[in-house]
């Protein structure tokens, strides 16, 4: 569905069911120089399952217009308007990466609209190395080639895709490079400097659930039990041969944690 958000039109898929505000509502945010669509199984589970699925294209990325927003601060008070604008009251957070700092700023600036937090391939702060930083401005190819290669277990590497026939490391290229230019470097440096202490998550108080890869280069595991730590109650789960891109790699892998999650 298309919704009018602070004035942009923006793209939201709902599970390929009509969206419900009497369910309980669920947001998926994208990580960086993404959309929607690496929620597909996820998301489409959830919204034939009870659920209000909001699986949105941030500003400026996939089929939403406008131009990408340059801070998670920023992006935070968008999702705020999202909920405003479809006069929900509240709904669980499930964000990655970029997206799972965007579902924590929201929380803390608005924690009446927050009902659950899952942050997968998460960590706080979230630095990006000077060489990604230039090649995401100047150089798109190149850090696509670098992201899509820091993303994925050693398996996915060599073809370890769950759908046979389907190229695992092939798929997330395109869909990288589908997004509009601009967008990636605006998204690495809003991630680059979003500088909240850890001690800020103090103020967390809804139920937490963190997934981090076992082989997880970009956002290690030791980063994501360092996050838990700092929330109150979170939960971590480590997923055995997974990466940076688990949605793709371990599609129902998580999707049990995030169902088993949401319905507690």
């Amino acid at each position: 569905m298309q919704l009018t958000v602070k004035g942009q039109t923006a793209y939201i898929y709902t599970g390929g069911k009509t969206f419900d505000r009497k369910l309980p509502a669920v947001v998926f945010l994208h990580g960086a120089q993404l959309d929607h669509s690496c929620w597909n199984l996820q998301s489409r589970w959830l919204g034939h399952h009870g659920f209000g699925v909001l699986a949105v294209d941030l500003p400026g990325h996939g089929r939403s217009n406008g131009v990408p927003l340059s801070s998670i601060g920023e992006l935070a008070q968008w999702v705020a308007a999202l909920l405003s604008s479809l006069e929900l009251e509240r709904a669980a957070l499930i964000g990655h990466s970029m997206g799972s700092l965007i579902a924590i700023e929201t929380a803390l600036q608005f924690p009446k609209q927050v009902q659950k937090l899952a942050l997968l391939g998460s960590t706080m702060p979230m630095p990006v190395s000077a060489a990604l930083l230039d090649a995401s401005s100047h150089n798109e190819p190149k850090a696509i080639a670098m992201v899509n290669s820091f993303s994925h277990s050693s398996s996915a590497q060599i073809g370890g895709n769950p759908v046979p026939g389907l190229w695992m490391m092939g798929m997330n290229q395109r869909l990288m490079e589908r997004q509009k230019p601009g967008v990636f470097g605006c998204d690495m440096n809003a991630c680059n400097a979003y500088s909240r202490p850890l001690t800020d998550l103090s103020a967390i108080s809804q139920p937490t659930l963190i997934l981090a890869g076992a082989q997880d280069r970009m956002t290690p595991p030791k980063a994501s039990r360092a996050l838990g730590n700092a929330i109150a109650g979170a939960r971590v789960e480590v997923l055995a041969g997974a990466g940076h891109a688990m949605m793709a790699e371990q599609p129902d892998t998580v999707l049990n944690h995030l169902r088993d999650f949401l319905k507690q």
